[in-house]
């Protein structure tokens, strides 16, 4: 009997602080433990809690992560204008993301 093994998940994300706010772009084998770090400031001394970016507003998923890397230095090396576009393809009114991840 074969077991099914379901592929490793990797993401890239963006968190905000509000619309239009502070942006901060990362990726995690572990989108809904990464954004809860995020949202608790788990660590204080952080770029996220420093400026309050605590909702979840953009995600992609990968299996390979050198694609979910190359994709975040991508995104990161965007302009402003150009990430906020990208959220709002996604997200036009910037619902924090982070409570329907297990639903």
């Amino acid at each position: 009997m074969k077991h099914y093994h379901e592929p490793y998940k990797y993401y890239v994300y963006i968190m905000a602080s509000r619309k239009n706010g502070t942006l901060y772009t990362g990726v995690t084998n572990d989108i809904a433990r990464r954004a809860f770090e995020h949202k608790t400031h788990m660590n204080q001394d952080s770029f996220t809690a420093r400026y309050g970016v605590d909702k979840l507003v953009y995600m992609e998923i990968f299996e390979n992560p050198n694609y979910a890397i190359d994709r975040e230095k991508q995104i990161k090396s965007w302009s402003r204008a150009r990430k906020i576009t990208l959220i709002e393809s996604m997200n036009p009114d910037w619902q924090d993301m982070f409570f329907c991840l297990n639903n």
